[in-house]
């Protein structure tokens, strides 16, 4: 216990004990101006009590000896780093106007009203304090007046903010939306998860704008989460010392994805913080339920998305030869419940706009068009990017190739160059698995220089091989013969996007501006290529009479090479045959794909 404490020079006649403190004092000062210790002398049995203890005291010894000079009429100064601990002390010791006049309880009331309630930063401090004066700051309605006063003064400030911004417009000037270094939004990271909820649901009630919610969630997320956002929740799982940091981890990310703004493709919050808040939310082993939201969040936003938002590394345990580098079911989740959003919103729309409809969902140019084809990229990159994976199974690996519509992709170069890389680390990869896997590249979406690398790519099968130098000699015939090709792009054009049931006109026909454009450019890329295919196909044609020549000189009776050199002789005129008259010996008829592949117009 701390030495007594005098407050005046006079000797005293009660001791009073705070905690580990003591205070020597008197009787008639105290008496005159605290309720609660005029109650205790009236109730002791000794007269001549000397000696009290005072237990729970809000604020503690320091608040109580502000209180005992202020019964001694000695000045003290009400500032916002004590005006919390005035408050509980005056209510706690009953100093109020009942027992003298101008005393404690109201100069500590006057300044509450005139210098905190009407300023947020102001009242943003004080509430902090209060996190230490529960539950008599709760008792005297001081945080619930806290509260209240930091969400209408906010919503004041951005009412005044938007009509000085109407105010500039009018007179012609641009008035930049940034916020300010001293924005009180930023103060809010003082505040215990209690207050900041319930001050969050404050300005949510009175209107406070989504975009201003969202910012002022992202800072206090960033600030108290601190470095678990950005780290490796396999490093973190596995410590036992941050057990009790996990725990406190799990609790803050399940409230803060409680607070997060409506889901919608529109939301204020970045794909950066959802994707950091699902890996802290994988980390801390947060509810399913929160895990859920936010997946749902992430595929509401997915075409905003970068490659470093879905690669969530993996947390499954077990045989370190079964342990994959990541979450490969996750990011199938999110991909999957992006294109069930997409079918939902065409069920809801169908009543619109015929022609609205067409333009909605094929025009390259469309909103929806344009972000699924931001998906198909990321996707690419993703498959890309798990394909080195030796643990990854090749039917985790197809479910991921196989997710996406025949409309997502433009150009199948990534998804091609993600597949020769999975089966280059998948040598022993099953026959059946190779050719499902290549099935999902659409050869007719291959450039010139992944249908070369097809072709000479022994890691695929002998079928798509054969039907890359199909498409490449029909590429080349219809370029030779100068606009020819048309037929075969728009026949491609269309089965890239097929119609959709239930509507009165293909809704995959694309306008004719489109084809025009389409068929321009197709036109000038061929063109320009024509003179360098001609040297090519005449260098090949020439390399495979010397090589038959040789062969069949340097061993004359081997059957295989009999055999090789006839079949290359009978796919020859094959590509011949085809440049002449279509597959099936209709005029008008599409090319025949050598194996066709499957169409999928929905995700199962």
């Amino acid at each position: 216990m701390f030495a007594c404490r005098p407050i005046s020079d006079v000797s005293s006649d009660l001791t009073v004990e705070v905690g580990t403190s003591s205070f020597a004092l008197h009787k008639f000062p105290l008496v005159s101006r605290s309720g609660r210790i005029r109650k205790i002398m009236l109730e002791a049995k000794d007269s001549k009590i000397c000696r009290i203890n005072l237990a729970a005291v809000p604020g503690g010894a320091e608040a109580f000896e502000l209180a005992a000079k202020f019964c001694y009429g000695i000045s003290i100064d009400i500032t916002l780093a004590n005006i919390a601990s005035l408050r509980c002390i005056a209510h706690y010791l009953e100093m109020t106007e009942e027992f003298a006049d101008k005393n404690l309880g109201s100069r500590a009331e006057a300044y509450i009203k005139d210098t905190v309630l009407p300023n947020i930063s102001h009242s943003i401090s004080v509430l902090h304090q209060c996190g230490t004066l529960l539950p008599v700051a709760e008792d005297i309605n001081l945080v619930s007046r806290l509260i209240n006063a930091i969400a209408s003064n906010a919503c004041k400030e951005q009412l005044t903010s938007g009509l000085s911004k109407l105010d500039h417009n009018f007179q012609g000037k641009v008035m930049e939306p940034e916020t300010p270094s001293d924005w009180w939004g930023k103060s809010l990271v003082v505040l215990n998860l209690d207050f900041f909820q319930r001050v969050l649901s404050a300005v949510k009630s009175k209107g406070l704008k989504q975009d201003m919610i969202s910012k002022i969630l992202i800072n206090y997320a960033q600030t108290s989460l601190q470095g678990f956002l950005a780290r490796d929740p396999n490093v973190t799982k596995g410590s036992l010392p941050d057990l009790d940091l996990i725990k406190k981890q799990r609790v803050m990310v399940e409230a803060i994805v409680g607070l997060l703004p409506t889901q919608s493709r529109r939301s204020p919050v970045p794909m950066g913080f959802l994707s950091s808040l699902l890996k802290a939310a994988i980390g801390s082993s947060a509810s399913i339920s929160c895990r859920s939201d936010l997946e749902r969040r992430i595929g509401l936003q997915l075409d905003q998305a970068i490659l470093e938002d879905i690669l969530v590394p993996s947390t499954s345990h077990g045989n370190s030869h079964s342990i994959t580098m990541y979450d490969t079911d996750l990011v199938l989740r999110i991909f999957a419940m992006f294109l069930n959003l997409d079918e939902d919103e065409d069920e809801d729309n169908h009543l619109r706009d015929e022609s609205e409809m067409v333009y909605d969902f094929d025009s390259p140019g469309s909103p929806k068009q344009s972000s699924i084809l931001k998906v198909s990229k990321l996707l690419d990159n993703y498959l890309t990017e798990v394909a080195v994976d030796s643990n990854l199974s090749p039917s985790k690996f197809i479910a991921l190739a196989e997710l996406l519509p025949d409309h997502a992709r433009v150009v199948s170069d990534g998804l091609y160059r993600a597949v020769d890389i999975f089966l280059k680390v998948h040598p022993n990869i099953k026959d059946s698995d190779r050719y499902r896997l290549c099935k999902t590249i659409d050869c007719q979406k291959l450039s010139q220089e992944a249908c070369s690398h097809a072709a000479q790519n022994e890691r695929l099968p002998v079928q798509m091989a054969v039907q890359v130098l199909y498409f490449e000699q029909i590429r080349l015939r219809n370029a030779m013969n100068g606009g020819g090709h048309n037929q075969f792009f728009f026949g491609s054009l269309q089965g890239q996007f097929p119609q959709r049931s239930g509507s009165g006109a293909g809704s995959g026909a694309i306008s004719p501006r489109d084809n025009y454009a389409s068929v321009r450019r197709e036109n000038r890329e061929l063109k320009l290529e024509v003179a360098r295919m001609r040297m090519r196909l005449t260098d090949l044609e020439k390399d495979h009479v010397s090589m038959k020549q040789e062969l069949v000189r340097s061993q004359p009776g081997n059957k295989l090479f009999k055999s090789f050199t006839k079949k290359l002789s009978k796919l020859h005129s094959l590509f011949r045959i085809s440049a002449i008259k279509p597959l099936g010996g209709k005029p008008n008829s599409e090319p025949r794909f050598l194996f066709q592949k499957r169409r999928r117009h929905s995700v199962s």
